[in-house]
């Protein structure tokens, strides 16, 4: 009856408050992404990988990092050893359970910095107009016309070979796209009847951006953030590859493969684990957010 009650009170079309609306909102979001099988499939994943990441010490077989020279290239199915052995005898699977500390650990950062950036920058450019506006457009542009890949290995050769600033040269080359969403909300919504009211009131510059402007353009930049996951964990693999991101011995997908791929032919699993493992987190990413353009794109209705 409870249950029933809330339900109701959740659905209802009159709410009575802010905080209700809020609420009512909140759930039929919920319950119109649950009814995407591909998205909460993509959810799925991604909160078990989150929890595998989390228990890796308690889940993981092996030390990722104990080599075992005896028992190297081992194949798949090997007793105590259901991936195999990588070529210095080191378990497959519990170097991929803990490079997901490390995928994830790139994801949040970077999720953290570029969208930040990108929104500060579009936002202002957008409200401000002008030669401000025509600055940082250009700048934007200038970061749009490098192919991401290219960009960051550019930055990471400056910066030096390591993780965190693999992750610094990832954001730096992530925040354009950002920049250009935000800018054409901010666009569109500093024109309205909404904005010009505030300003009537006597609201600055900075309280429009920060408390009218940028609630609006979240949604749209949680999008696509989502939907850039599996390019960033590409880019972050693809820097790991080349030896420009997490050095030996972490357990890093990207570098994993790099290390297999001298094996490839004979003992194809040392490199295909770690893709597959790359392949199905990029994928869950890919699913959630198409889910969520579902959801939150107020466009996506007409």
């Amino acid at each position: 009856m409870a249950e029933h009650y809330l339900r109701a009170w959740l659905l209802t079309d009159t709410p009575t408050s802010r905080r209700h609306a809020k609420m009512s909102a909140l759930y039929q979001g919920w319950l119109s992404f649950r009814s995407n099988t591909m998205a909460m499939i993509g959810l799925i994943i991604l909160l078990l990988l989150v929890l595998i990441a989390a228990a890796a010490p308690l889940i993981s077989p092996h030390d990722p990092f104990v080599q075992d020279l005896g028992n190297r290239l081992a194949p798949l199915g090997t007793p105590g050893h259901i991936f195999g052995t990588d070529s210095l005898g080191r378990d497959i699977l519990s170097r991929l359970i803990y490079g997901a500390r490390i995928t994830l650990y790139i994801v949040a950062l970077v999720a953290l910095i570029a969208p930040v950036v990108g929104l500060l920058v579009g936002t202002v450019s957008g409200y401000v107009g002008g030669w401000v506006d025509v600055v940082l457009m250009r700048i934007t542009d200038i970061f749009l016309a490098f192919p991401r890949l290219v960009l960051a290995l550019a930055f990471v050769a400056a910066l030096g070979a390591g993780i965190e600033n693999a992750v610094l040269a990832i954001s730096l080359t992530a925040w354009p796209p950002y920049a250009r969403i935000a800018r054409a909300e901010t666009l569109t919504i500093r024109s309205s009847d909404y904005i010009s009211a505030i300003q009537l009131q006597g609201a600055g510059a900075l309280r429009i951006i920060t408390k009218h402007i940028w609630p609006l353009c979240i949604s749209s930049l949680i999008v696509r953030v989502t939907l850039d996951m599996a390019g960033i964990i590409l880019a972050a693999a693809g820097l790991g590859f080349l030896g420009l991101g997490a050095q030996p011995p972490s357990p890093e997908w990207g570098a994993m493969i790099s290390e297999g791929r001298r094996f490839i032919l004979d003992h194809w699993w040392v490199a295909t684990m770690p893709g597959l493992a790359i392949f199905t987190v990029s994928l869950a990413f890919n699913l959630l957010g198409d889910g969520l353009r579902d959801v939150l794109d107020p466009k996506a209705g007409e």
